[in-house]
């Protein structure tokens, strides 16, 4: 259940699109105040959340774990959005996963309760949120992950100081790649800080991130070394929980994470969780890439049918279109991830001439960006106008929501439905 301080939540009216509200208006009152995007009832730029899509989403994965056998433990980072993992949960998330201390403790003010930090825990202040929500709730329920004796003994002795047990899972990783154990010595090392604090910490299981991986068959030859030390480590019976905790996955190769990690037998019972976030709303770049291969590949996906669908869409006026060839949209970085890709306009829209929005022409196409203003290359007599509407999509979810402190819930006539906050 989400915690009232969330449910009475005030719509934050200083931001970016938005329409006219009364002072005190809740993001729970914002679906009875009639918005309509197409007949200008928001401030653009806005950033929309189509919702059937959502909902797509959100049963398509689940339906996806189910039928692999493994559990859900989305990454939150994609998103911040409180009100966005209650419905992950909804339908049927373990718990939610994060980067940090401080968005661990954001999410549980909004009654989020158990936490995966995919990240190390370093520094004495960010231990001691851990530690807070440790001793006031005893529902709250968290892990993390170590790669190093220093991390560990740095761990054990603080979390010690404070009477207190902390889960730990232990990383391995790739030569080149992000955080996590390389080489045997380095397992030793972390193996042996462990044992050094056996009343403040509690391996309880291990967690990759192949994603620094581009190629199906490194990935799958790094998880099988981490599924074979992984049962070496259980036969050894270094996992102090009943259950050994296995995790991997971020957005573009949880099919092959879930194909290797499932229906394995280790001795003990095990528990999958699977880690990716960007699924909720998907892209039309660096994910729509990666689903293609997945629907080509794996017979799960292929037999479920339709794949997940891009959900986050912004809109935006044509501002200026000073010369033959070339319209200036009222949309920039500051608004749209840039990062992996330039937005793609999807939509037109012409009010108060048009009825409804048609599809864009293939030859609009976004070329640059600056702050509050992108390019878009258009040709000579192409039919378009100053203050015409256009719809964009995106490529990293992640790096959008970030730029947006609200985003509109919209039916598919693009009434407004409802409003999400974020907490970066």
């Amino acid at each position: 259940m989400v915690q009232q301080e969330h449910a009475a939540q005030t719509l934050n009216r200083a931001t970016k699109g938005l329409g006219a509200s009364p002072a005190s208006c809740t993001l729970q009152q914002v679906a009875g105040l009639g918005w309509n995007i197409l007949r200008e009832d928001v401030s653009l730029p806005v950033a929309l959340l189509r919702q059937s899509r959502i909902e797509h989403n959100l049963q398509w994965m689940q339906q996806f774990m189910q039928r692999y056998g493994v559990e859900l433990a989305p990454h939150g980072k994609t998103t911040m959005s409180p009100a966005l993992f209650h419905m992950q949960l909804a339908h049927g998330a373990w718990g939610i996963t994060l980067a940090t201390a401080p968005q661990v403790h954001a999410a549980y003010l909004h009654g989020i309760r158990r936490f995966l930090l995919a990240n190390q825990l370093v520094g004495k202040a960010n231990m001691a949120i851990i530690s807070r929500l440790q001793q006031q709730d005893p529902d709250f329920s968290f892990c993390c992950i170590v790669d190093s004796a220093a991390n560990v003994d740095a761990l054990g002795r603080f979390f010690a100081q404070n009477g207190q047990t902390l889960r730990i899972l232990l990383e391995y990783g790739v030569e080149g790649g992000r955080t996590g154990v390389r080489s045997p010595q380095q397992e030793d090392e972390v193996l042996a800080a462990i044992a050094r604090w056996p009343q403040s910490l509690s391996l309880i299981g291990v967690e990759i991130y192949e994603g620094v991986l581009q190629q199906e068959e490194d990935i799958r030859a790094f998880l099988r070394s981490v599924v074979a030390r992984t049962r070496e480590h259980a036969a050894r019976r270094l996992f102090r929980e009943e259950k050994i905790l296995l995790s991997g996955a971020g957005s573009a190769w949880y099919d092959v994470v879930a194909d290797e990690f499932s229906g394995l037998d280790l001795g003990q019972p095990l528990q999958v969780l699977l880690r990716p976030g960007c699924y909720l709303t998907h892209d039309v770049g660096i994910y729509l890439h990666a689903e293609q291969r997945i629907q080509s590949n794996n017979p799960v996906a292929r037999e479920m049918g339709r794949s997940l669908q891009p959900a986050l869409q912004l809109w935006a006026y044509v501002q200026s279109i000073p010369e033959s060839g070339r319209a200036i949209i009222a949309l920039g970085k500051r608004d749209a991830a840039f990062d992996a890709g330039l937005p793609q306009v999807s939509l037109h829209f012409r009010p108060g001439s048009s009825t409804t929005p048609q599809p864009a022409p293939a030859d609009w196409i976004v070329s640059a960006m600056m702050d509050q203003h992108a390019f878009m290359r258009i040709p000579a007599d192409a039919d378009l106008q100053v203050g015409d509407m256009l719809a964009f999509e995106i490529s990293h979810p992640c790096l959008t929501f970030d730029k947006w402190r609200q985003l509109l819930l919209v039916d598919d006539a693009l009434n407004v439905t409802g409003a999400v906050e974020t907490l970066f």
